[in-house]
């Protein structure tokens, strides 16, 4: 499957803190809000991504992300597009259980396959056009599907909120690199290899 997102540096947002969050619960495809602590990371990640070129803010439907993606286009102007390919994974029975029983390659009762969430997730970001650069706001299964597709080095979990920006290096490899407040600024212009 062709991915043109995949030909360009791109930057990837996890949404704010919610409930199930705090709580270390499936959240899954539960539709829940940010809680005020998700609320202020979104802000704070919007008072970062600032600092960034974003020609077009691509971002889950679920509440969490779609609250998360407006947060930061309050700032940095950028449209919004509502994906729904980019949603959470669907845990079924296993949603709003301590992440403690979470079996990532088993298929939850009344859930989403990983096979199908993967064949999902690729096919909506083959669904990212231009205008790039772009900033993905979504989930973290949906960064693991991402960091997945890009890479075999090992996967940080991407913690709430916190952006990050995946490019690829002189050898053709792809990096995901932490944003803050006091990192330097890293143009998003064409990427060094296409290979």
């Amino acid at each position: 499957m062709v991915i043109p997102l995949f030909d360009r540096p791109f930057l990837f947002l996890r949404h704010g803190e919610t409930a199930d969050n705090a709580a270390n619960r499936i959240g899954g495809s539960t539709d829940s809000p940010l809680t005020a602590r998700g609320l202020a990371q979104a802000e704070a990640a919007a008072r970062v991504l600032r600092h960034h070129p974003v020609a077009a803010i691509w971002h889950s439907p679920l509440i969490r992300a779609a609250q998360t993606a407006a947060t930061v286009a309050r700032v940095t102007g950028a449209p919004l597009v509502p994906l729904a390919g980019l949603a959470e994974r669907n845990w079924g029975a296993w949603e709003g259980q301590d992440r403690s029983i979470l079996v990532r390659d088993a298929t939850p009762p009344g859930g989403e396959g990983p096979k199908t969430f993967r064949d999902r997730i690729r096919t909506a970001l083959a669904a990212i056009a231009p205008p790039f650069p772009v900033l993905i706001v979504a989930h973290s299964g949906t960064g693991r599907e991402i960091h997945a597709a890009l890479t075999a080095e090992p996967l940080e979990r991407l913690e709430n909120a916190v952006p990050v920006i995946w490019q690829r290096r002189e050898d053709g490899h792809w990096t995901c690199t932490k944003l803050s407040p006091v990192c330097q600024t890293q143009p998003l212009g064409p990427s060094h290899s296409q290979g």
